[in-house]
């Protein structure tokens, strides 16, 4: 599964290295402030720095903004850059798009990455900015070729998707790795998801699961369910059931739906834990409540059988019909089966005949059967 751009809230650039340093010795105030007054533009920015951190001075981001706008209309890149993050974030000022990339875009045009980046992410969502995906990958490219890991990482989103520039899954995995052996876990993820299917490289499961593990122990949630998965199918690592389920319960105590029916599966199958049916029903519902078709489906079929809950053949129908709608062929020649059967609905052959026909169109021979039974009957 690819990831979504992501846009990194870029971190507001530090002090600078002239006559004021770095953030770990900040200037006194005062001495700063006088500076600034008197129109020194590095005084200005670091002036602004220290009241956006709350550095030698109470956090105070109007002040930032009003000390970074001095810096900034006087041609300092790295204030224009944090002015454009105030205005991106409304911070210390009202949010404006437009504001945003007015100052990301000169301060990306003097070569400061974060900007080039920012300016890239503004171009890719339409904000401030009329959508351009060949201007994202021209900015994100820049930030790229400085070394700047998020702009590398969304640089190989774009290559892969083919967004801005022709598919090329090479190009992906190239930036990919780029970010990726900068620690950036989306970009370790990505590549792992390359190697595992084999685009853009040589498909090698060994490579895959290194690069899983990579993003999975930075908390990845979805890097620590593919890890579940290699461990469950012995993919690149010798095959062990305890181990997936440990890393798919990091990744379901995340949220994670696939992880959340991995896990159920995992219990309701005795594989790496005891066999555990209220388990299975607990971690099936966590990620059917979040949409997730078989979840949904096999939440079902757990409420149809009364394994790990009450037997409740309306609670079936409930669930079944929600991976029904998704189409689920399997849900959808359950459903049919309860309409037909007047299990937890009122028996309806007319409906019943309806959803078989759609399991059957999505592939489930049993559905054809059904369909083709009710049909001789005049249903």
């Amino acid at each position: 599964m690819k990831t979504l751009l992501k846009k990194m809230m870029v971190a507001l650039l530090a002090l600078g290295i002239g006559q004021a340093v770095w953030a770990y010795d900040v200037p006194d105030f005062q001495e700063t402030l006088q500076a600034a007054k008197k129109g020194n533009a590095q005084a200005q920015f670091n002036l602004g720095w220290m009241y956006a951190n709350g550095q030698g001075v109470r956090q105070d981001p109007v002040q930032a903004v009003q000390w970074y706008r001095k810096a900034a209309e006087q041609g300092d890149a790295r204030a224009q850059s944090n002015l454009g993050w105030m205005y991106d974030n409304g911070k210390g000022i009202r949010q404006d798009d437009t504001q945003a990339v007015q100052w990301y875009r000169k301060a990306a045009e003097q070569g400061v990455a974060e900007a080039q980046y920012s300016l890239g992410v503004m171009y890719h969502s339409g904000r401030g900015v009329r959508q351009d995906y060949a201007q994202a990958v021209q900015w994100f490219l820049k930030a790229a070729e400085q070394g700047y890991a998020a702009a590398q990482y969304n640089l190989g989103v774009m290559y892969d998707r083919g967004r801005g520039v022709r598919q090329d899954y090479a190009q992906a995995v190239q930036w990919y790795r780029k970010a990726a052996e900068q620690g950036d876990a989306q970009a370790q993820y990505n590549l792992g998801g390359m190697y595992e299917k084999g685009q853009g490289v040589r498909q090698d499961y060994v490579q895959a699961e290194q690069w899983y593990r990579k993003a999975a122990k930075q908390g990845l949630a979805e890097a620590q369910s593919n890890l579940g998965v290699m461990y469950a199918g012995g993919q690149g690592v010798r095959q062990d059931y305890a181990q997936a389920v440990h890393w798919y319960r990091k990744a379901a105590e995340q949220g994670y739906a696939a992880a959340q029916f991995n896990l159920g599966w995992m219990y309701a199958q005795g594989q790496g834990v005891r066999k555990d049916d209220k388990q299975a029903v607990q971690w099936y519902r966590k990620a059917a409540e979040q949409g997730f078709a078989e979840a949904q489906l096999n939440l079902g079929v757990m409420y149809g059988k009364g394994q790990g809950v009450r037997q409740d053949y309306v609670q079936a129908v409930y669930w079944y019909r929600k991976a029904a709608e998704q189409e689920n062929a399997k849900a959808q020649y359950n459903l049919g089966l309860m309409y037909a059967n007047g299990k937890g609905a009122r028996q309806n052959l007319v409906i019943a005949k309806e959803w078989v026909g759609k399991a059957c169109d999505n592939g489930i021979k049993l559905g054809c059967d059904a369909y083709r039974e009710l049909n001789q009957k005049g249903y």
